[in-house]
């Protein structure tokens, strides 16, 4: 307990002395500190010495990279120091070697940089000198001559300097004094001096007391009992053949084998003369790898040997007789090295993945190489296997750094496996592999590309909407966001509209849908430019062009441009003379179909004639052309319906009506035609009545129908008041004129209306009963000016009428009812577009029919009445315009 109490005082003072930095060489940090220390005392600012503030020292992976004693040693992030890193024993690290240096690397990672740091560990006197047995027998023959020494076990101090063992004394007696002496490697041992003569029977056995001291402050020191044993005479004492033996042994010698033999000889006889062997000075670990024969002097291992743990051994063998005499001898082992370790290699620093656009020389990985065998058997070489685009450096003390050689390409190889090979100079040679990935990072340095750089698609017209089109597909060969690609369509215009409003593209997939459908005669192909990009920083991409081709569909029927017909097929007469000769061309149909290819082929025949095998029609040409010679017996008016057809399948046709007027004159026509004329105007008079007794039956019919339904529903009201409501509401219009019956409301006098028309005269009649139209109005300037045109009697038109439309270069009409409502009259207003139907329903009136003269005059164009549409001559030729089934006449 006191010799610990003054350790501690000792190393608070030393503590005043503590470190002391300095730099012997570039890249080389010294500091001192003494042994004994706690866990966490100051050593050294390390990050003054490395130029950094204590923060950076985590920032920049600071931290100590070396095997072997670098757990003596830890690093301070916070207050930027280095400490011990647990309780630090110099006898142990160095035993008696001074000065006891440690050495370790401390790597700053971000900057790669290894700094070499030498601790000199101090001692400090905290071990007292110690004998290795508290009792040392001396045995002394009573005739031994006065100044005789004997030699004694000296006292062991681990300290070194002036804390080791610097003297002995012993306790006062009157027979035996004490002797220092010092061996070559300055290890100071006593020896017991005889300074008077012994006597057994006086004393036999004498009791000394050896104190050993160091030269601490304060000293420590270590006692032993000497216990001196007087025998009977034996003058002579052992004596070894050397004073000391030598051996080399290499350290894979197995256990058994023996080392060496010593051998001590004594003059004496008998029991004097036997000499017996033992270790006289061995450490505890000593002694377990040795083996002694007492008697033969044989010494032989016991355990095995490590070069690595321990080179050299030093033994001393002491020789004793059967008396009171020793010797001494010393045996000096030396461990020979054997290639036993395999190389160490281990990772320090992996920098993985690594970005495959990094430059030549860029540093992947720290390795550290190690071996625990010695000389050529300990030199370490650091090789790498296989044709890869990197080399090893070689960096400080044992480090290599793994460099790229060339530019890396993910695309071709995505990662590496690295096996780096550790060899000893050893015969024959040891080595260690270590294995380690090394990922490649993908940068965006691969545009998408299409496997083509343009590509054609067909889609038939009149397609679906939303219907799939097309798909295209690019290919990325990098990787993650790099390879996302996303599809879109350039910005343009077709026909002023744009490319969007036709066609989209699914920006995943690459899909093309039509959002239209295509009609192929407005246009027959679509060009289209797809763009595939990445979603890399920054993006790349790549186009493609697509060609749409529209596919033609038989969608459109002939169209006949000649003779040029209405909506209702018929069209102008053509002359034909009686004296024709067959073959005589007549006219000619001519028809387009806006379809193209087979869908556009037309073919002519003639479907209807009223004189069969009279005329022919070229089946590709159209040609109507007389097919025998005419009779006088022929009709003046011969009706022939062409039909013209594609070749689409289904195949569509359109037909025309042509009237051909077999006559050597036009006024012989016109006669003819006023002839056939009167008689279709009694004809229609007789299918006038038959179509009102046709519409009165349905009125009839329907009628009853509305009845019955507002008797249902009148059951379901109270009968009394619905009826009265009934006729108040109706306001005194029979019931027969408004009948409403779930929203149906029908007008039953619209088919109650009488016509009378006239074919030569300019003036028509309509005969009305007397409903109650109030909202409409009969034009008074109509009736004065007396127009020709009129449909009424002007002895009927109203006192007030609504004015009409002036006329204007397309000469048209309207009908305007009078205020009474009971007369119409025809006024002129813009002729509407070729095709619209005028339905008699929106005049109330059943059919109109217009005088035959009563034309416009200059080419203009003329109305035409429903029942009896009649002709006018705009240009060489006549046209026609027929009543349609609705009532109205088209243009």
């Amino acid at each position: 307990m006191a010799a610990q109490r003054n350790l501690s005082e000792r190393a608070k003072l030393i503590l005043l002395f503590l470190w002391v930095p300095w730099e012997s060489a570039a890249r080389q940090i010294r500091y001192s500190v003494p042994e004994e220390l706690e866990k966490g005392s100051f050593v050294g600012n390390i990050s003054k010495d490395l130029g950094l503030e204590p923060r950076e020292l985590a920032e920049r992976g600071v931290r100590i990279v070396s095997k072997g004693r670098s757990q003596l040693f830890s690093l301070n992030p916070r207050g930027g120091s280095l400490v011990t890193a647990g309780r630090i024993d110099r006898e142990e690290l160095c035993a008696q070697s001074a000065p006891c240096f440690v050495s370790f690397n401390i790597l700053v990672e971000d900057r790669l940089k290894l700094f070499g740091i030498e601790i000199e560990v101090t001692d400090v006197n905290d071990n007292a000198p110690q004998f290795q047995a508290e009792t040392l027998d001396v045995k002394i023959n009573e005739n031994v001559a006065s100044g005789m020494r004997f030699p004694l076990l000296e006292a062991i101090d681990p300290d070194v300097g002036v804390n080791s063992l610097q003297s002995y004394q012993l306790s006062p007696n009157k027979h035996f004094s004490l002797v220092v002496q010092s061996r070559a490697n300055g290890v100071k041992y006593p020896e017991l001096v005889l300074e008077h003569a012994l006597d057994r029977e006086e004393e036999a056995i004498h009791h000394l007391v050896l104190v050993a001291s160091d030269g601490g402050n304060p000293p420590r020191s270590g006692t032993a009992l000497i216990t001196v044993t007087v025998f009977d005479t034996n003058d002579n004492a052992p004596v070894f053949t050397s004073p000391e033996y030598r051996v080399n042994i290499p350290e894979n010698l197995p256990v058994g084998t023996q080392l060496l033999k010593v051998t001590a000889t004594d003059k004496d006889e008998g029991a004097n003369g036997e000499v017996m062997y033992s270790f006289r000075k061995l450490l505890d670990t000593q002694l377990l790898k040795f083996q002694l024969d007492k008697n033969t002097g044989e010494i032989k291992i016991s355990e095995n040997l490590d070069y690595e743990e321990m080179s050299f051994y030093e033994i001393e063998i002491q020789a004793e007789d059967g008396g009171a005499y020793l010797a001494t001898a010393k045996v000096l082992i030396t461990v020979e090295d054997v290639n036993d370790n395999s190389p160490e290699v281990t990772i320090t620093s992996l920098f993985s993945p690594v970005a495959e656009d990094s430059p030549a020389g860029t540093v992947i990985a720290l390795l550290n190489v190690h071996d625990l065998d010695s000389g050529q058997n300990g030199e370490v070489t650091c090789t790498i296997s296989g044709n890869l685009p990197f080399k090893l450096e070689k960096s400080i003390d044992s480090y290599y750094r793994l460099v790229t050689q060339r530019a890396l390409d993910r695309e071709q190889v995505s990662s590496y496996s690295i096996t780096a090979t550790a060899t000893d100079g050893g015969n024959p040679p040891l080595s260690s592999n270590v294995h380690f990935t090394l990922q490649v990072a993908d940068i965006n340095d691969n545009p998408p590309t299409f496997s083509h750089i343009s590509y054609f698609t067909y889609i038939p017209e009149n397609n679906p909407r939303g219907a799939s089109v097309f798909s295209l597909t690019a290919l990325d060969p990098d990787s993650k966001e790099n390879a996302q690609i996303v599809y879109s369509l350039a910005e343009d215009t077709i026909e002023g509209a744009p490319l969007s409003s036709y066609i989209s593209i699914n920006s995943d997939t690459g899909v093309l849908y039509a959002l239209c459908s295509f009609d192929y005669e407005q246009f027959r192909e679509l060009r289209v430019q797809v763009t595939a990009s990445d979603s890399g920083k920054p993006p790349l991409s790549s186009n493609a062009s697509l060609t749409l081709f529209v596919l033609d569909q038989n969608d459109n029927s002939p169209e006949i441009l000649y003779p040029t017909p209405p909506t209702d097929g018929s069209t102008g007469v053509e002359l034909a003379p009686r004296s024709a000769e067959p073959g005589y061309l007549v006219t000619k149909v001519v028809a387009v179909d806006r379809d193209s290819g087979q869908n556009a082929w037309l073919s002519y025949r003639l479907l209807k004639a009223s004189e069969p095998g009279l005329f022919s029609v070229g089946l590709h040409t159209g040609e109507v052309r007389t097919a025998r010679a005419l009779l006088e017996r022929e009709a003046l008016r011969q009706s022939l319906v062409v039909a013209v057809q594609d070749h689409g399948q289904p195949p569509l046709s359109a037909t025309v009506t042509l009237t051909v007027a077999v006559a050597d004159s036009i006024p012989d026509v016109l006669a003819d035609l006023g002839n056939l004329e009167t008689s279709q105007d009694s004809e229609t008079s007789s299918l006038t009545l038959y179509l009102v007794v046709a519409v009165a039956a349905v009125s009839c019919v329907f009628l009853a129908f509305v009845i019955v339904l507002l008797a249902l529903k009148l059951r379901r009201w109270h009968k009394s008041h619905a009826l009265q409501s009934s006729r108040d509401g109706l306001g005194g219009v029979p019931a027969s004129h408004y009948v409403g019956v779930d929203g149906v409301r029908a007008f039953l006098q619209t088919y109650s209306h009488e016509v009378s028309l006239t074919a030569d005269s300019r003036k028509s009649h309509l005969i009305f009963p007397q409903p109650n139209y109030a909202d409409t109005l009969i034009s008074q300037e109509s009736c004065e000016k007396k127009d020709p045109l009129s449909l009424l009697d002007d002895s009927k038109c109203p006192v007030e009428d609504a004015p009409l439309v002036p006329l204007n270069r397309d000469f048209g009409f309207s009908l305007t009812r009078a205020s009474n409502g009971r007369e119409l009259r025809a006024g002129t207003a813009p002729w509407p577009p070729a095709g619209t139907v005028y339905p008699a329903a929106a005049f109330q009136i059943p059919r109109i029919r217009i005088a035959k003269d009563a034309g416009p005059r200059n080419g203009e164009h003329a109305p035409v009445g429903a029942d009896s549409c009649r002709w006018w001559r705009p240009a060489p030729k006549w046209y026609h315009s027929a009543p349609n089934s609705s009532g109205g006449c088209q243009r």
